[in-house]
């Protein structure tokens, strides 16, 4: 039988941790308990979260996870997975919140908005940033999702989501799990058709950034097509 939160000693709840100090008392598994409301047979909630943090990691980890990925542990099963992802999700829609009312200008804004969030990726992501003409954020959308070799990007897609939107600029933002940010030749080539294509329909073609890993040096984690005079 599981054991639920009300059973564990009064000191150990999570929900009255947060009524009695507040929220940021709780460890990350506890946070997690809080979600769960159960554990798994002979295991609390708590210990499940603690579980789950050791499988995968960290919460990053954890919240770029796909539902199937989280039911492979043990007492998660499908209703707690996608309360787990709309949960991340809401945390990744709060973060950009800001963004909506602020303009996006430069690549230092592209990377606050999605560097963080990237760099934890073993894949290769695409997203396009659709902005308005006060480049103030619209939409934000992964567009593909892959290995590193695979061709990308594909401008009528990209194009269709700008006009489905109403915006008036894009920016296109890929990241290199490699943690280099430096150009490919398919990178250039892609910057090359997306340029030409937002020409042909008049949508401001902003930016093609690069999210690469932050290091110890001075180099920037990330590359911008427009700072090097390639946009």
């Amino acid at each position: 039988m599981a054991i639920l939160i009300k059973d564990l000693p009064e000191d150990e709840r999570p929900r009255e941790k947060i009524v009695e100090k507040g929220a940021a008392y709780l460890s990350d598994a506890e946070i997690l308990a809080v979600f769960f409301g159960t554990g798994r047979k002979g295991m609390s909630a708590v210990d499940l979260g603690r579980e789950m943090i050791q499988r995968f990691g960290s919460l990053r980890n954890m919240s770029r996870a796909t539902v199937e990925e989280l039911t492979e542990q043990e007492g998660i099963g499908p209703a707690k997975a996608a309360q787990l992802a709309a949960v991340f999700e809401f945390g990744r829609r709060l973060a950009r919140e800001p963004f909506h009312e602020q303009a996006i200008t430069s690549p230092e804004d592209v990377y606050d908005l999605l560097g963080p969030e990237m760099q934890s990726l073993d894949q290769e992501s695409v997203r396009v940033i659709l902005l308005n003409h006060r480049k103030k954020l619209i939409h934000l959308a992964e567009i593909f999702r892959g290995t590193v070799n695979e061709s990308f990007a594909n401008p009528s897609e990209i194009l269709r989501k700008a006009l489905g939107h109403a915006a008036s600029a894009i920016i296109l933002v890929h990241n290199h799990p490699s943690g280099d940010p430096s150009p490919s030749q398919a990178d250039h080539q892609v910057t090359k058709r997306m340029t030409l294509a937002c020409d042909a329909v008049g949508i401001e073609f902003t930016d093609h950034i690069i999210i690469g890993c932050r290091s110890s040096s001075e180099i920037e984690p990330y590359f911008s097509f427009r700072e090097a005079g390639l946009v």
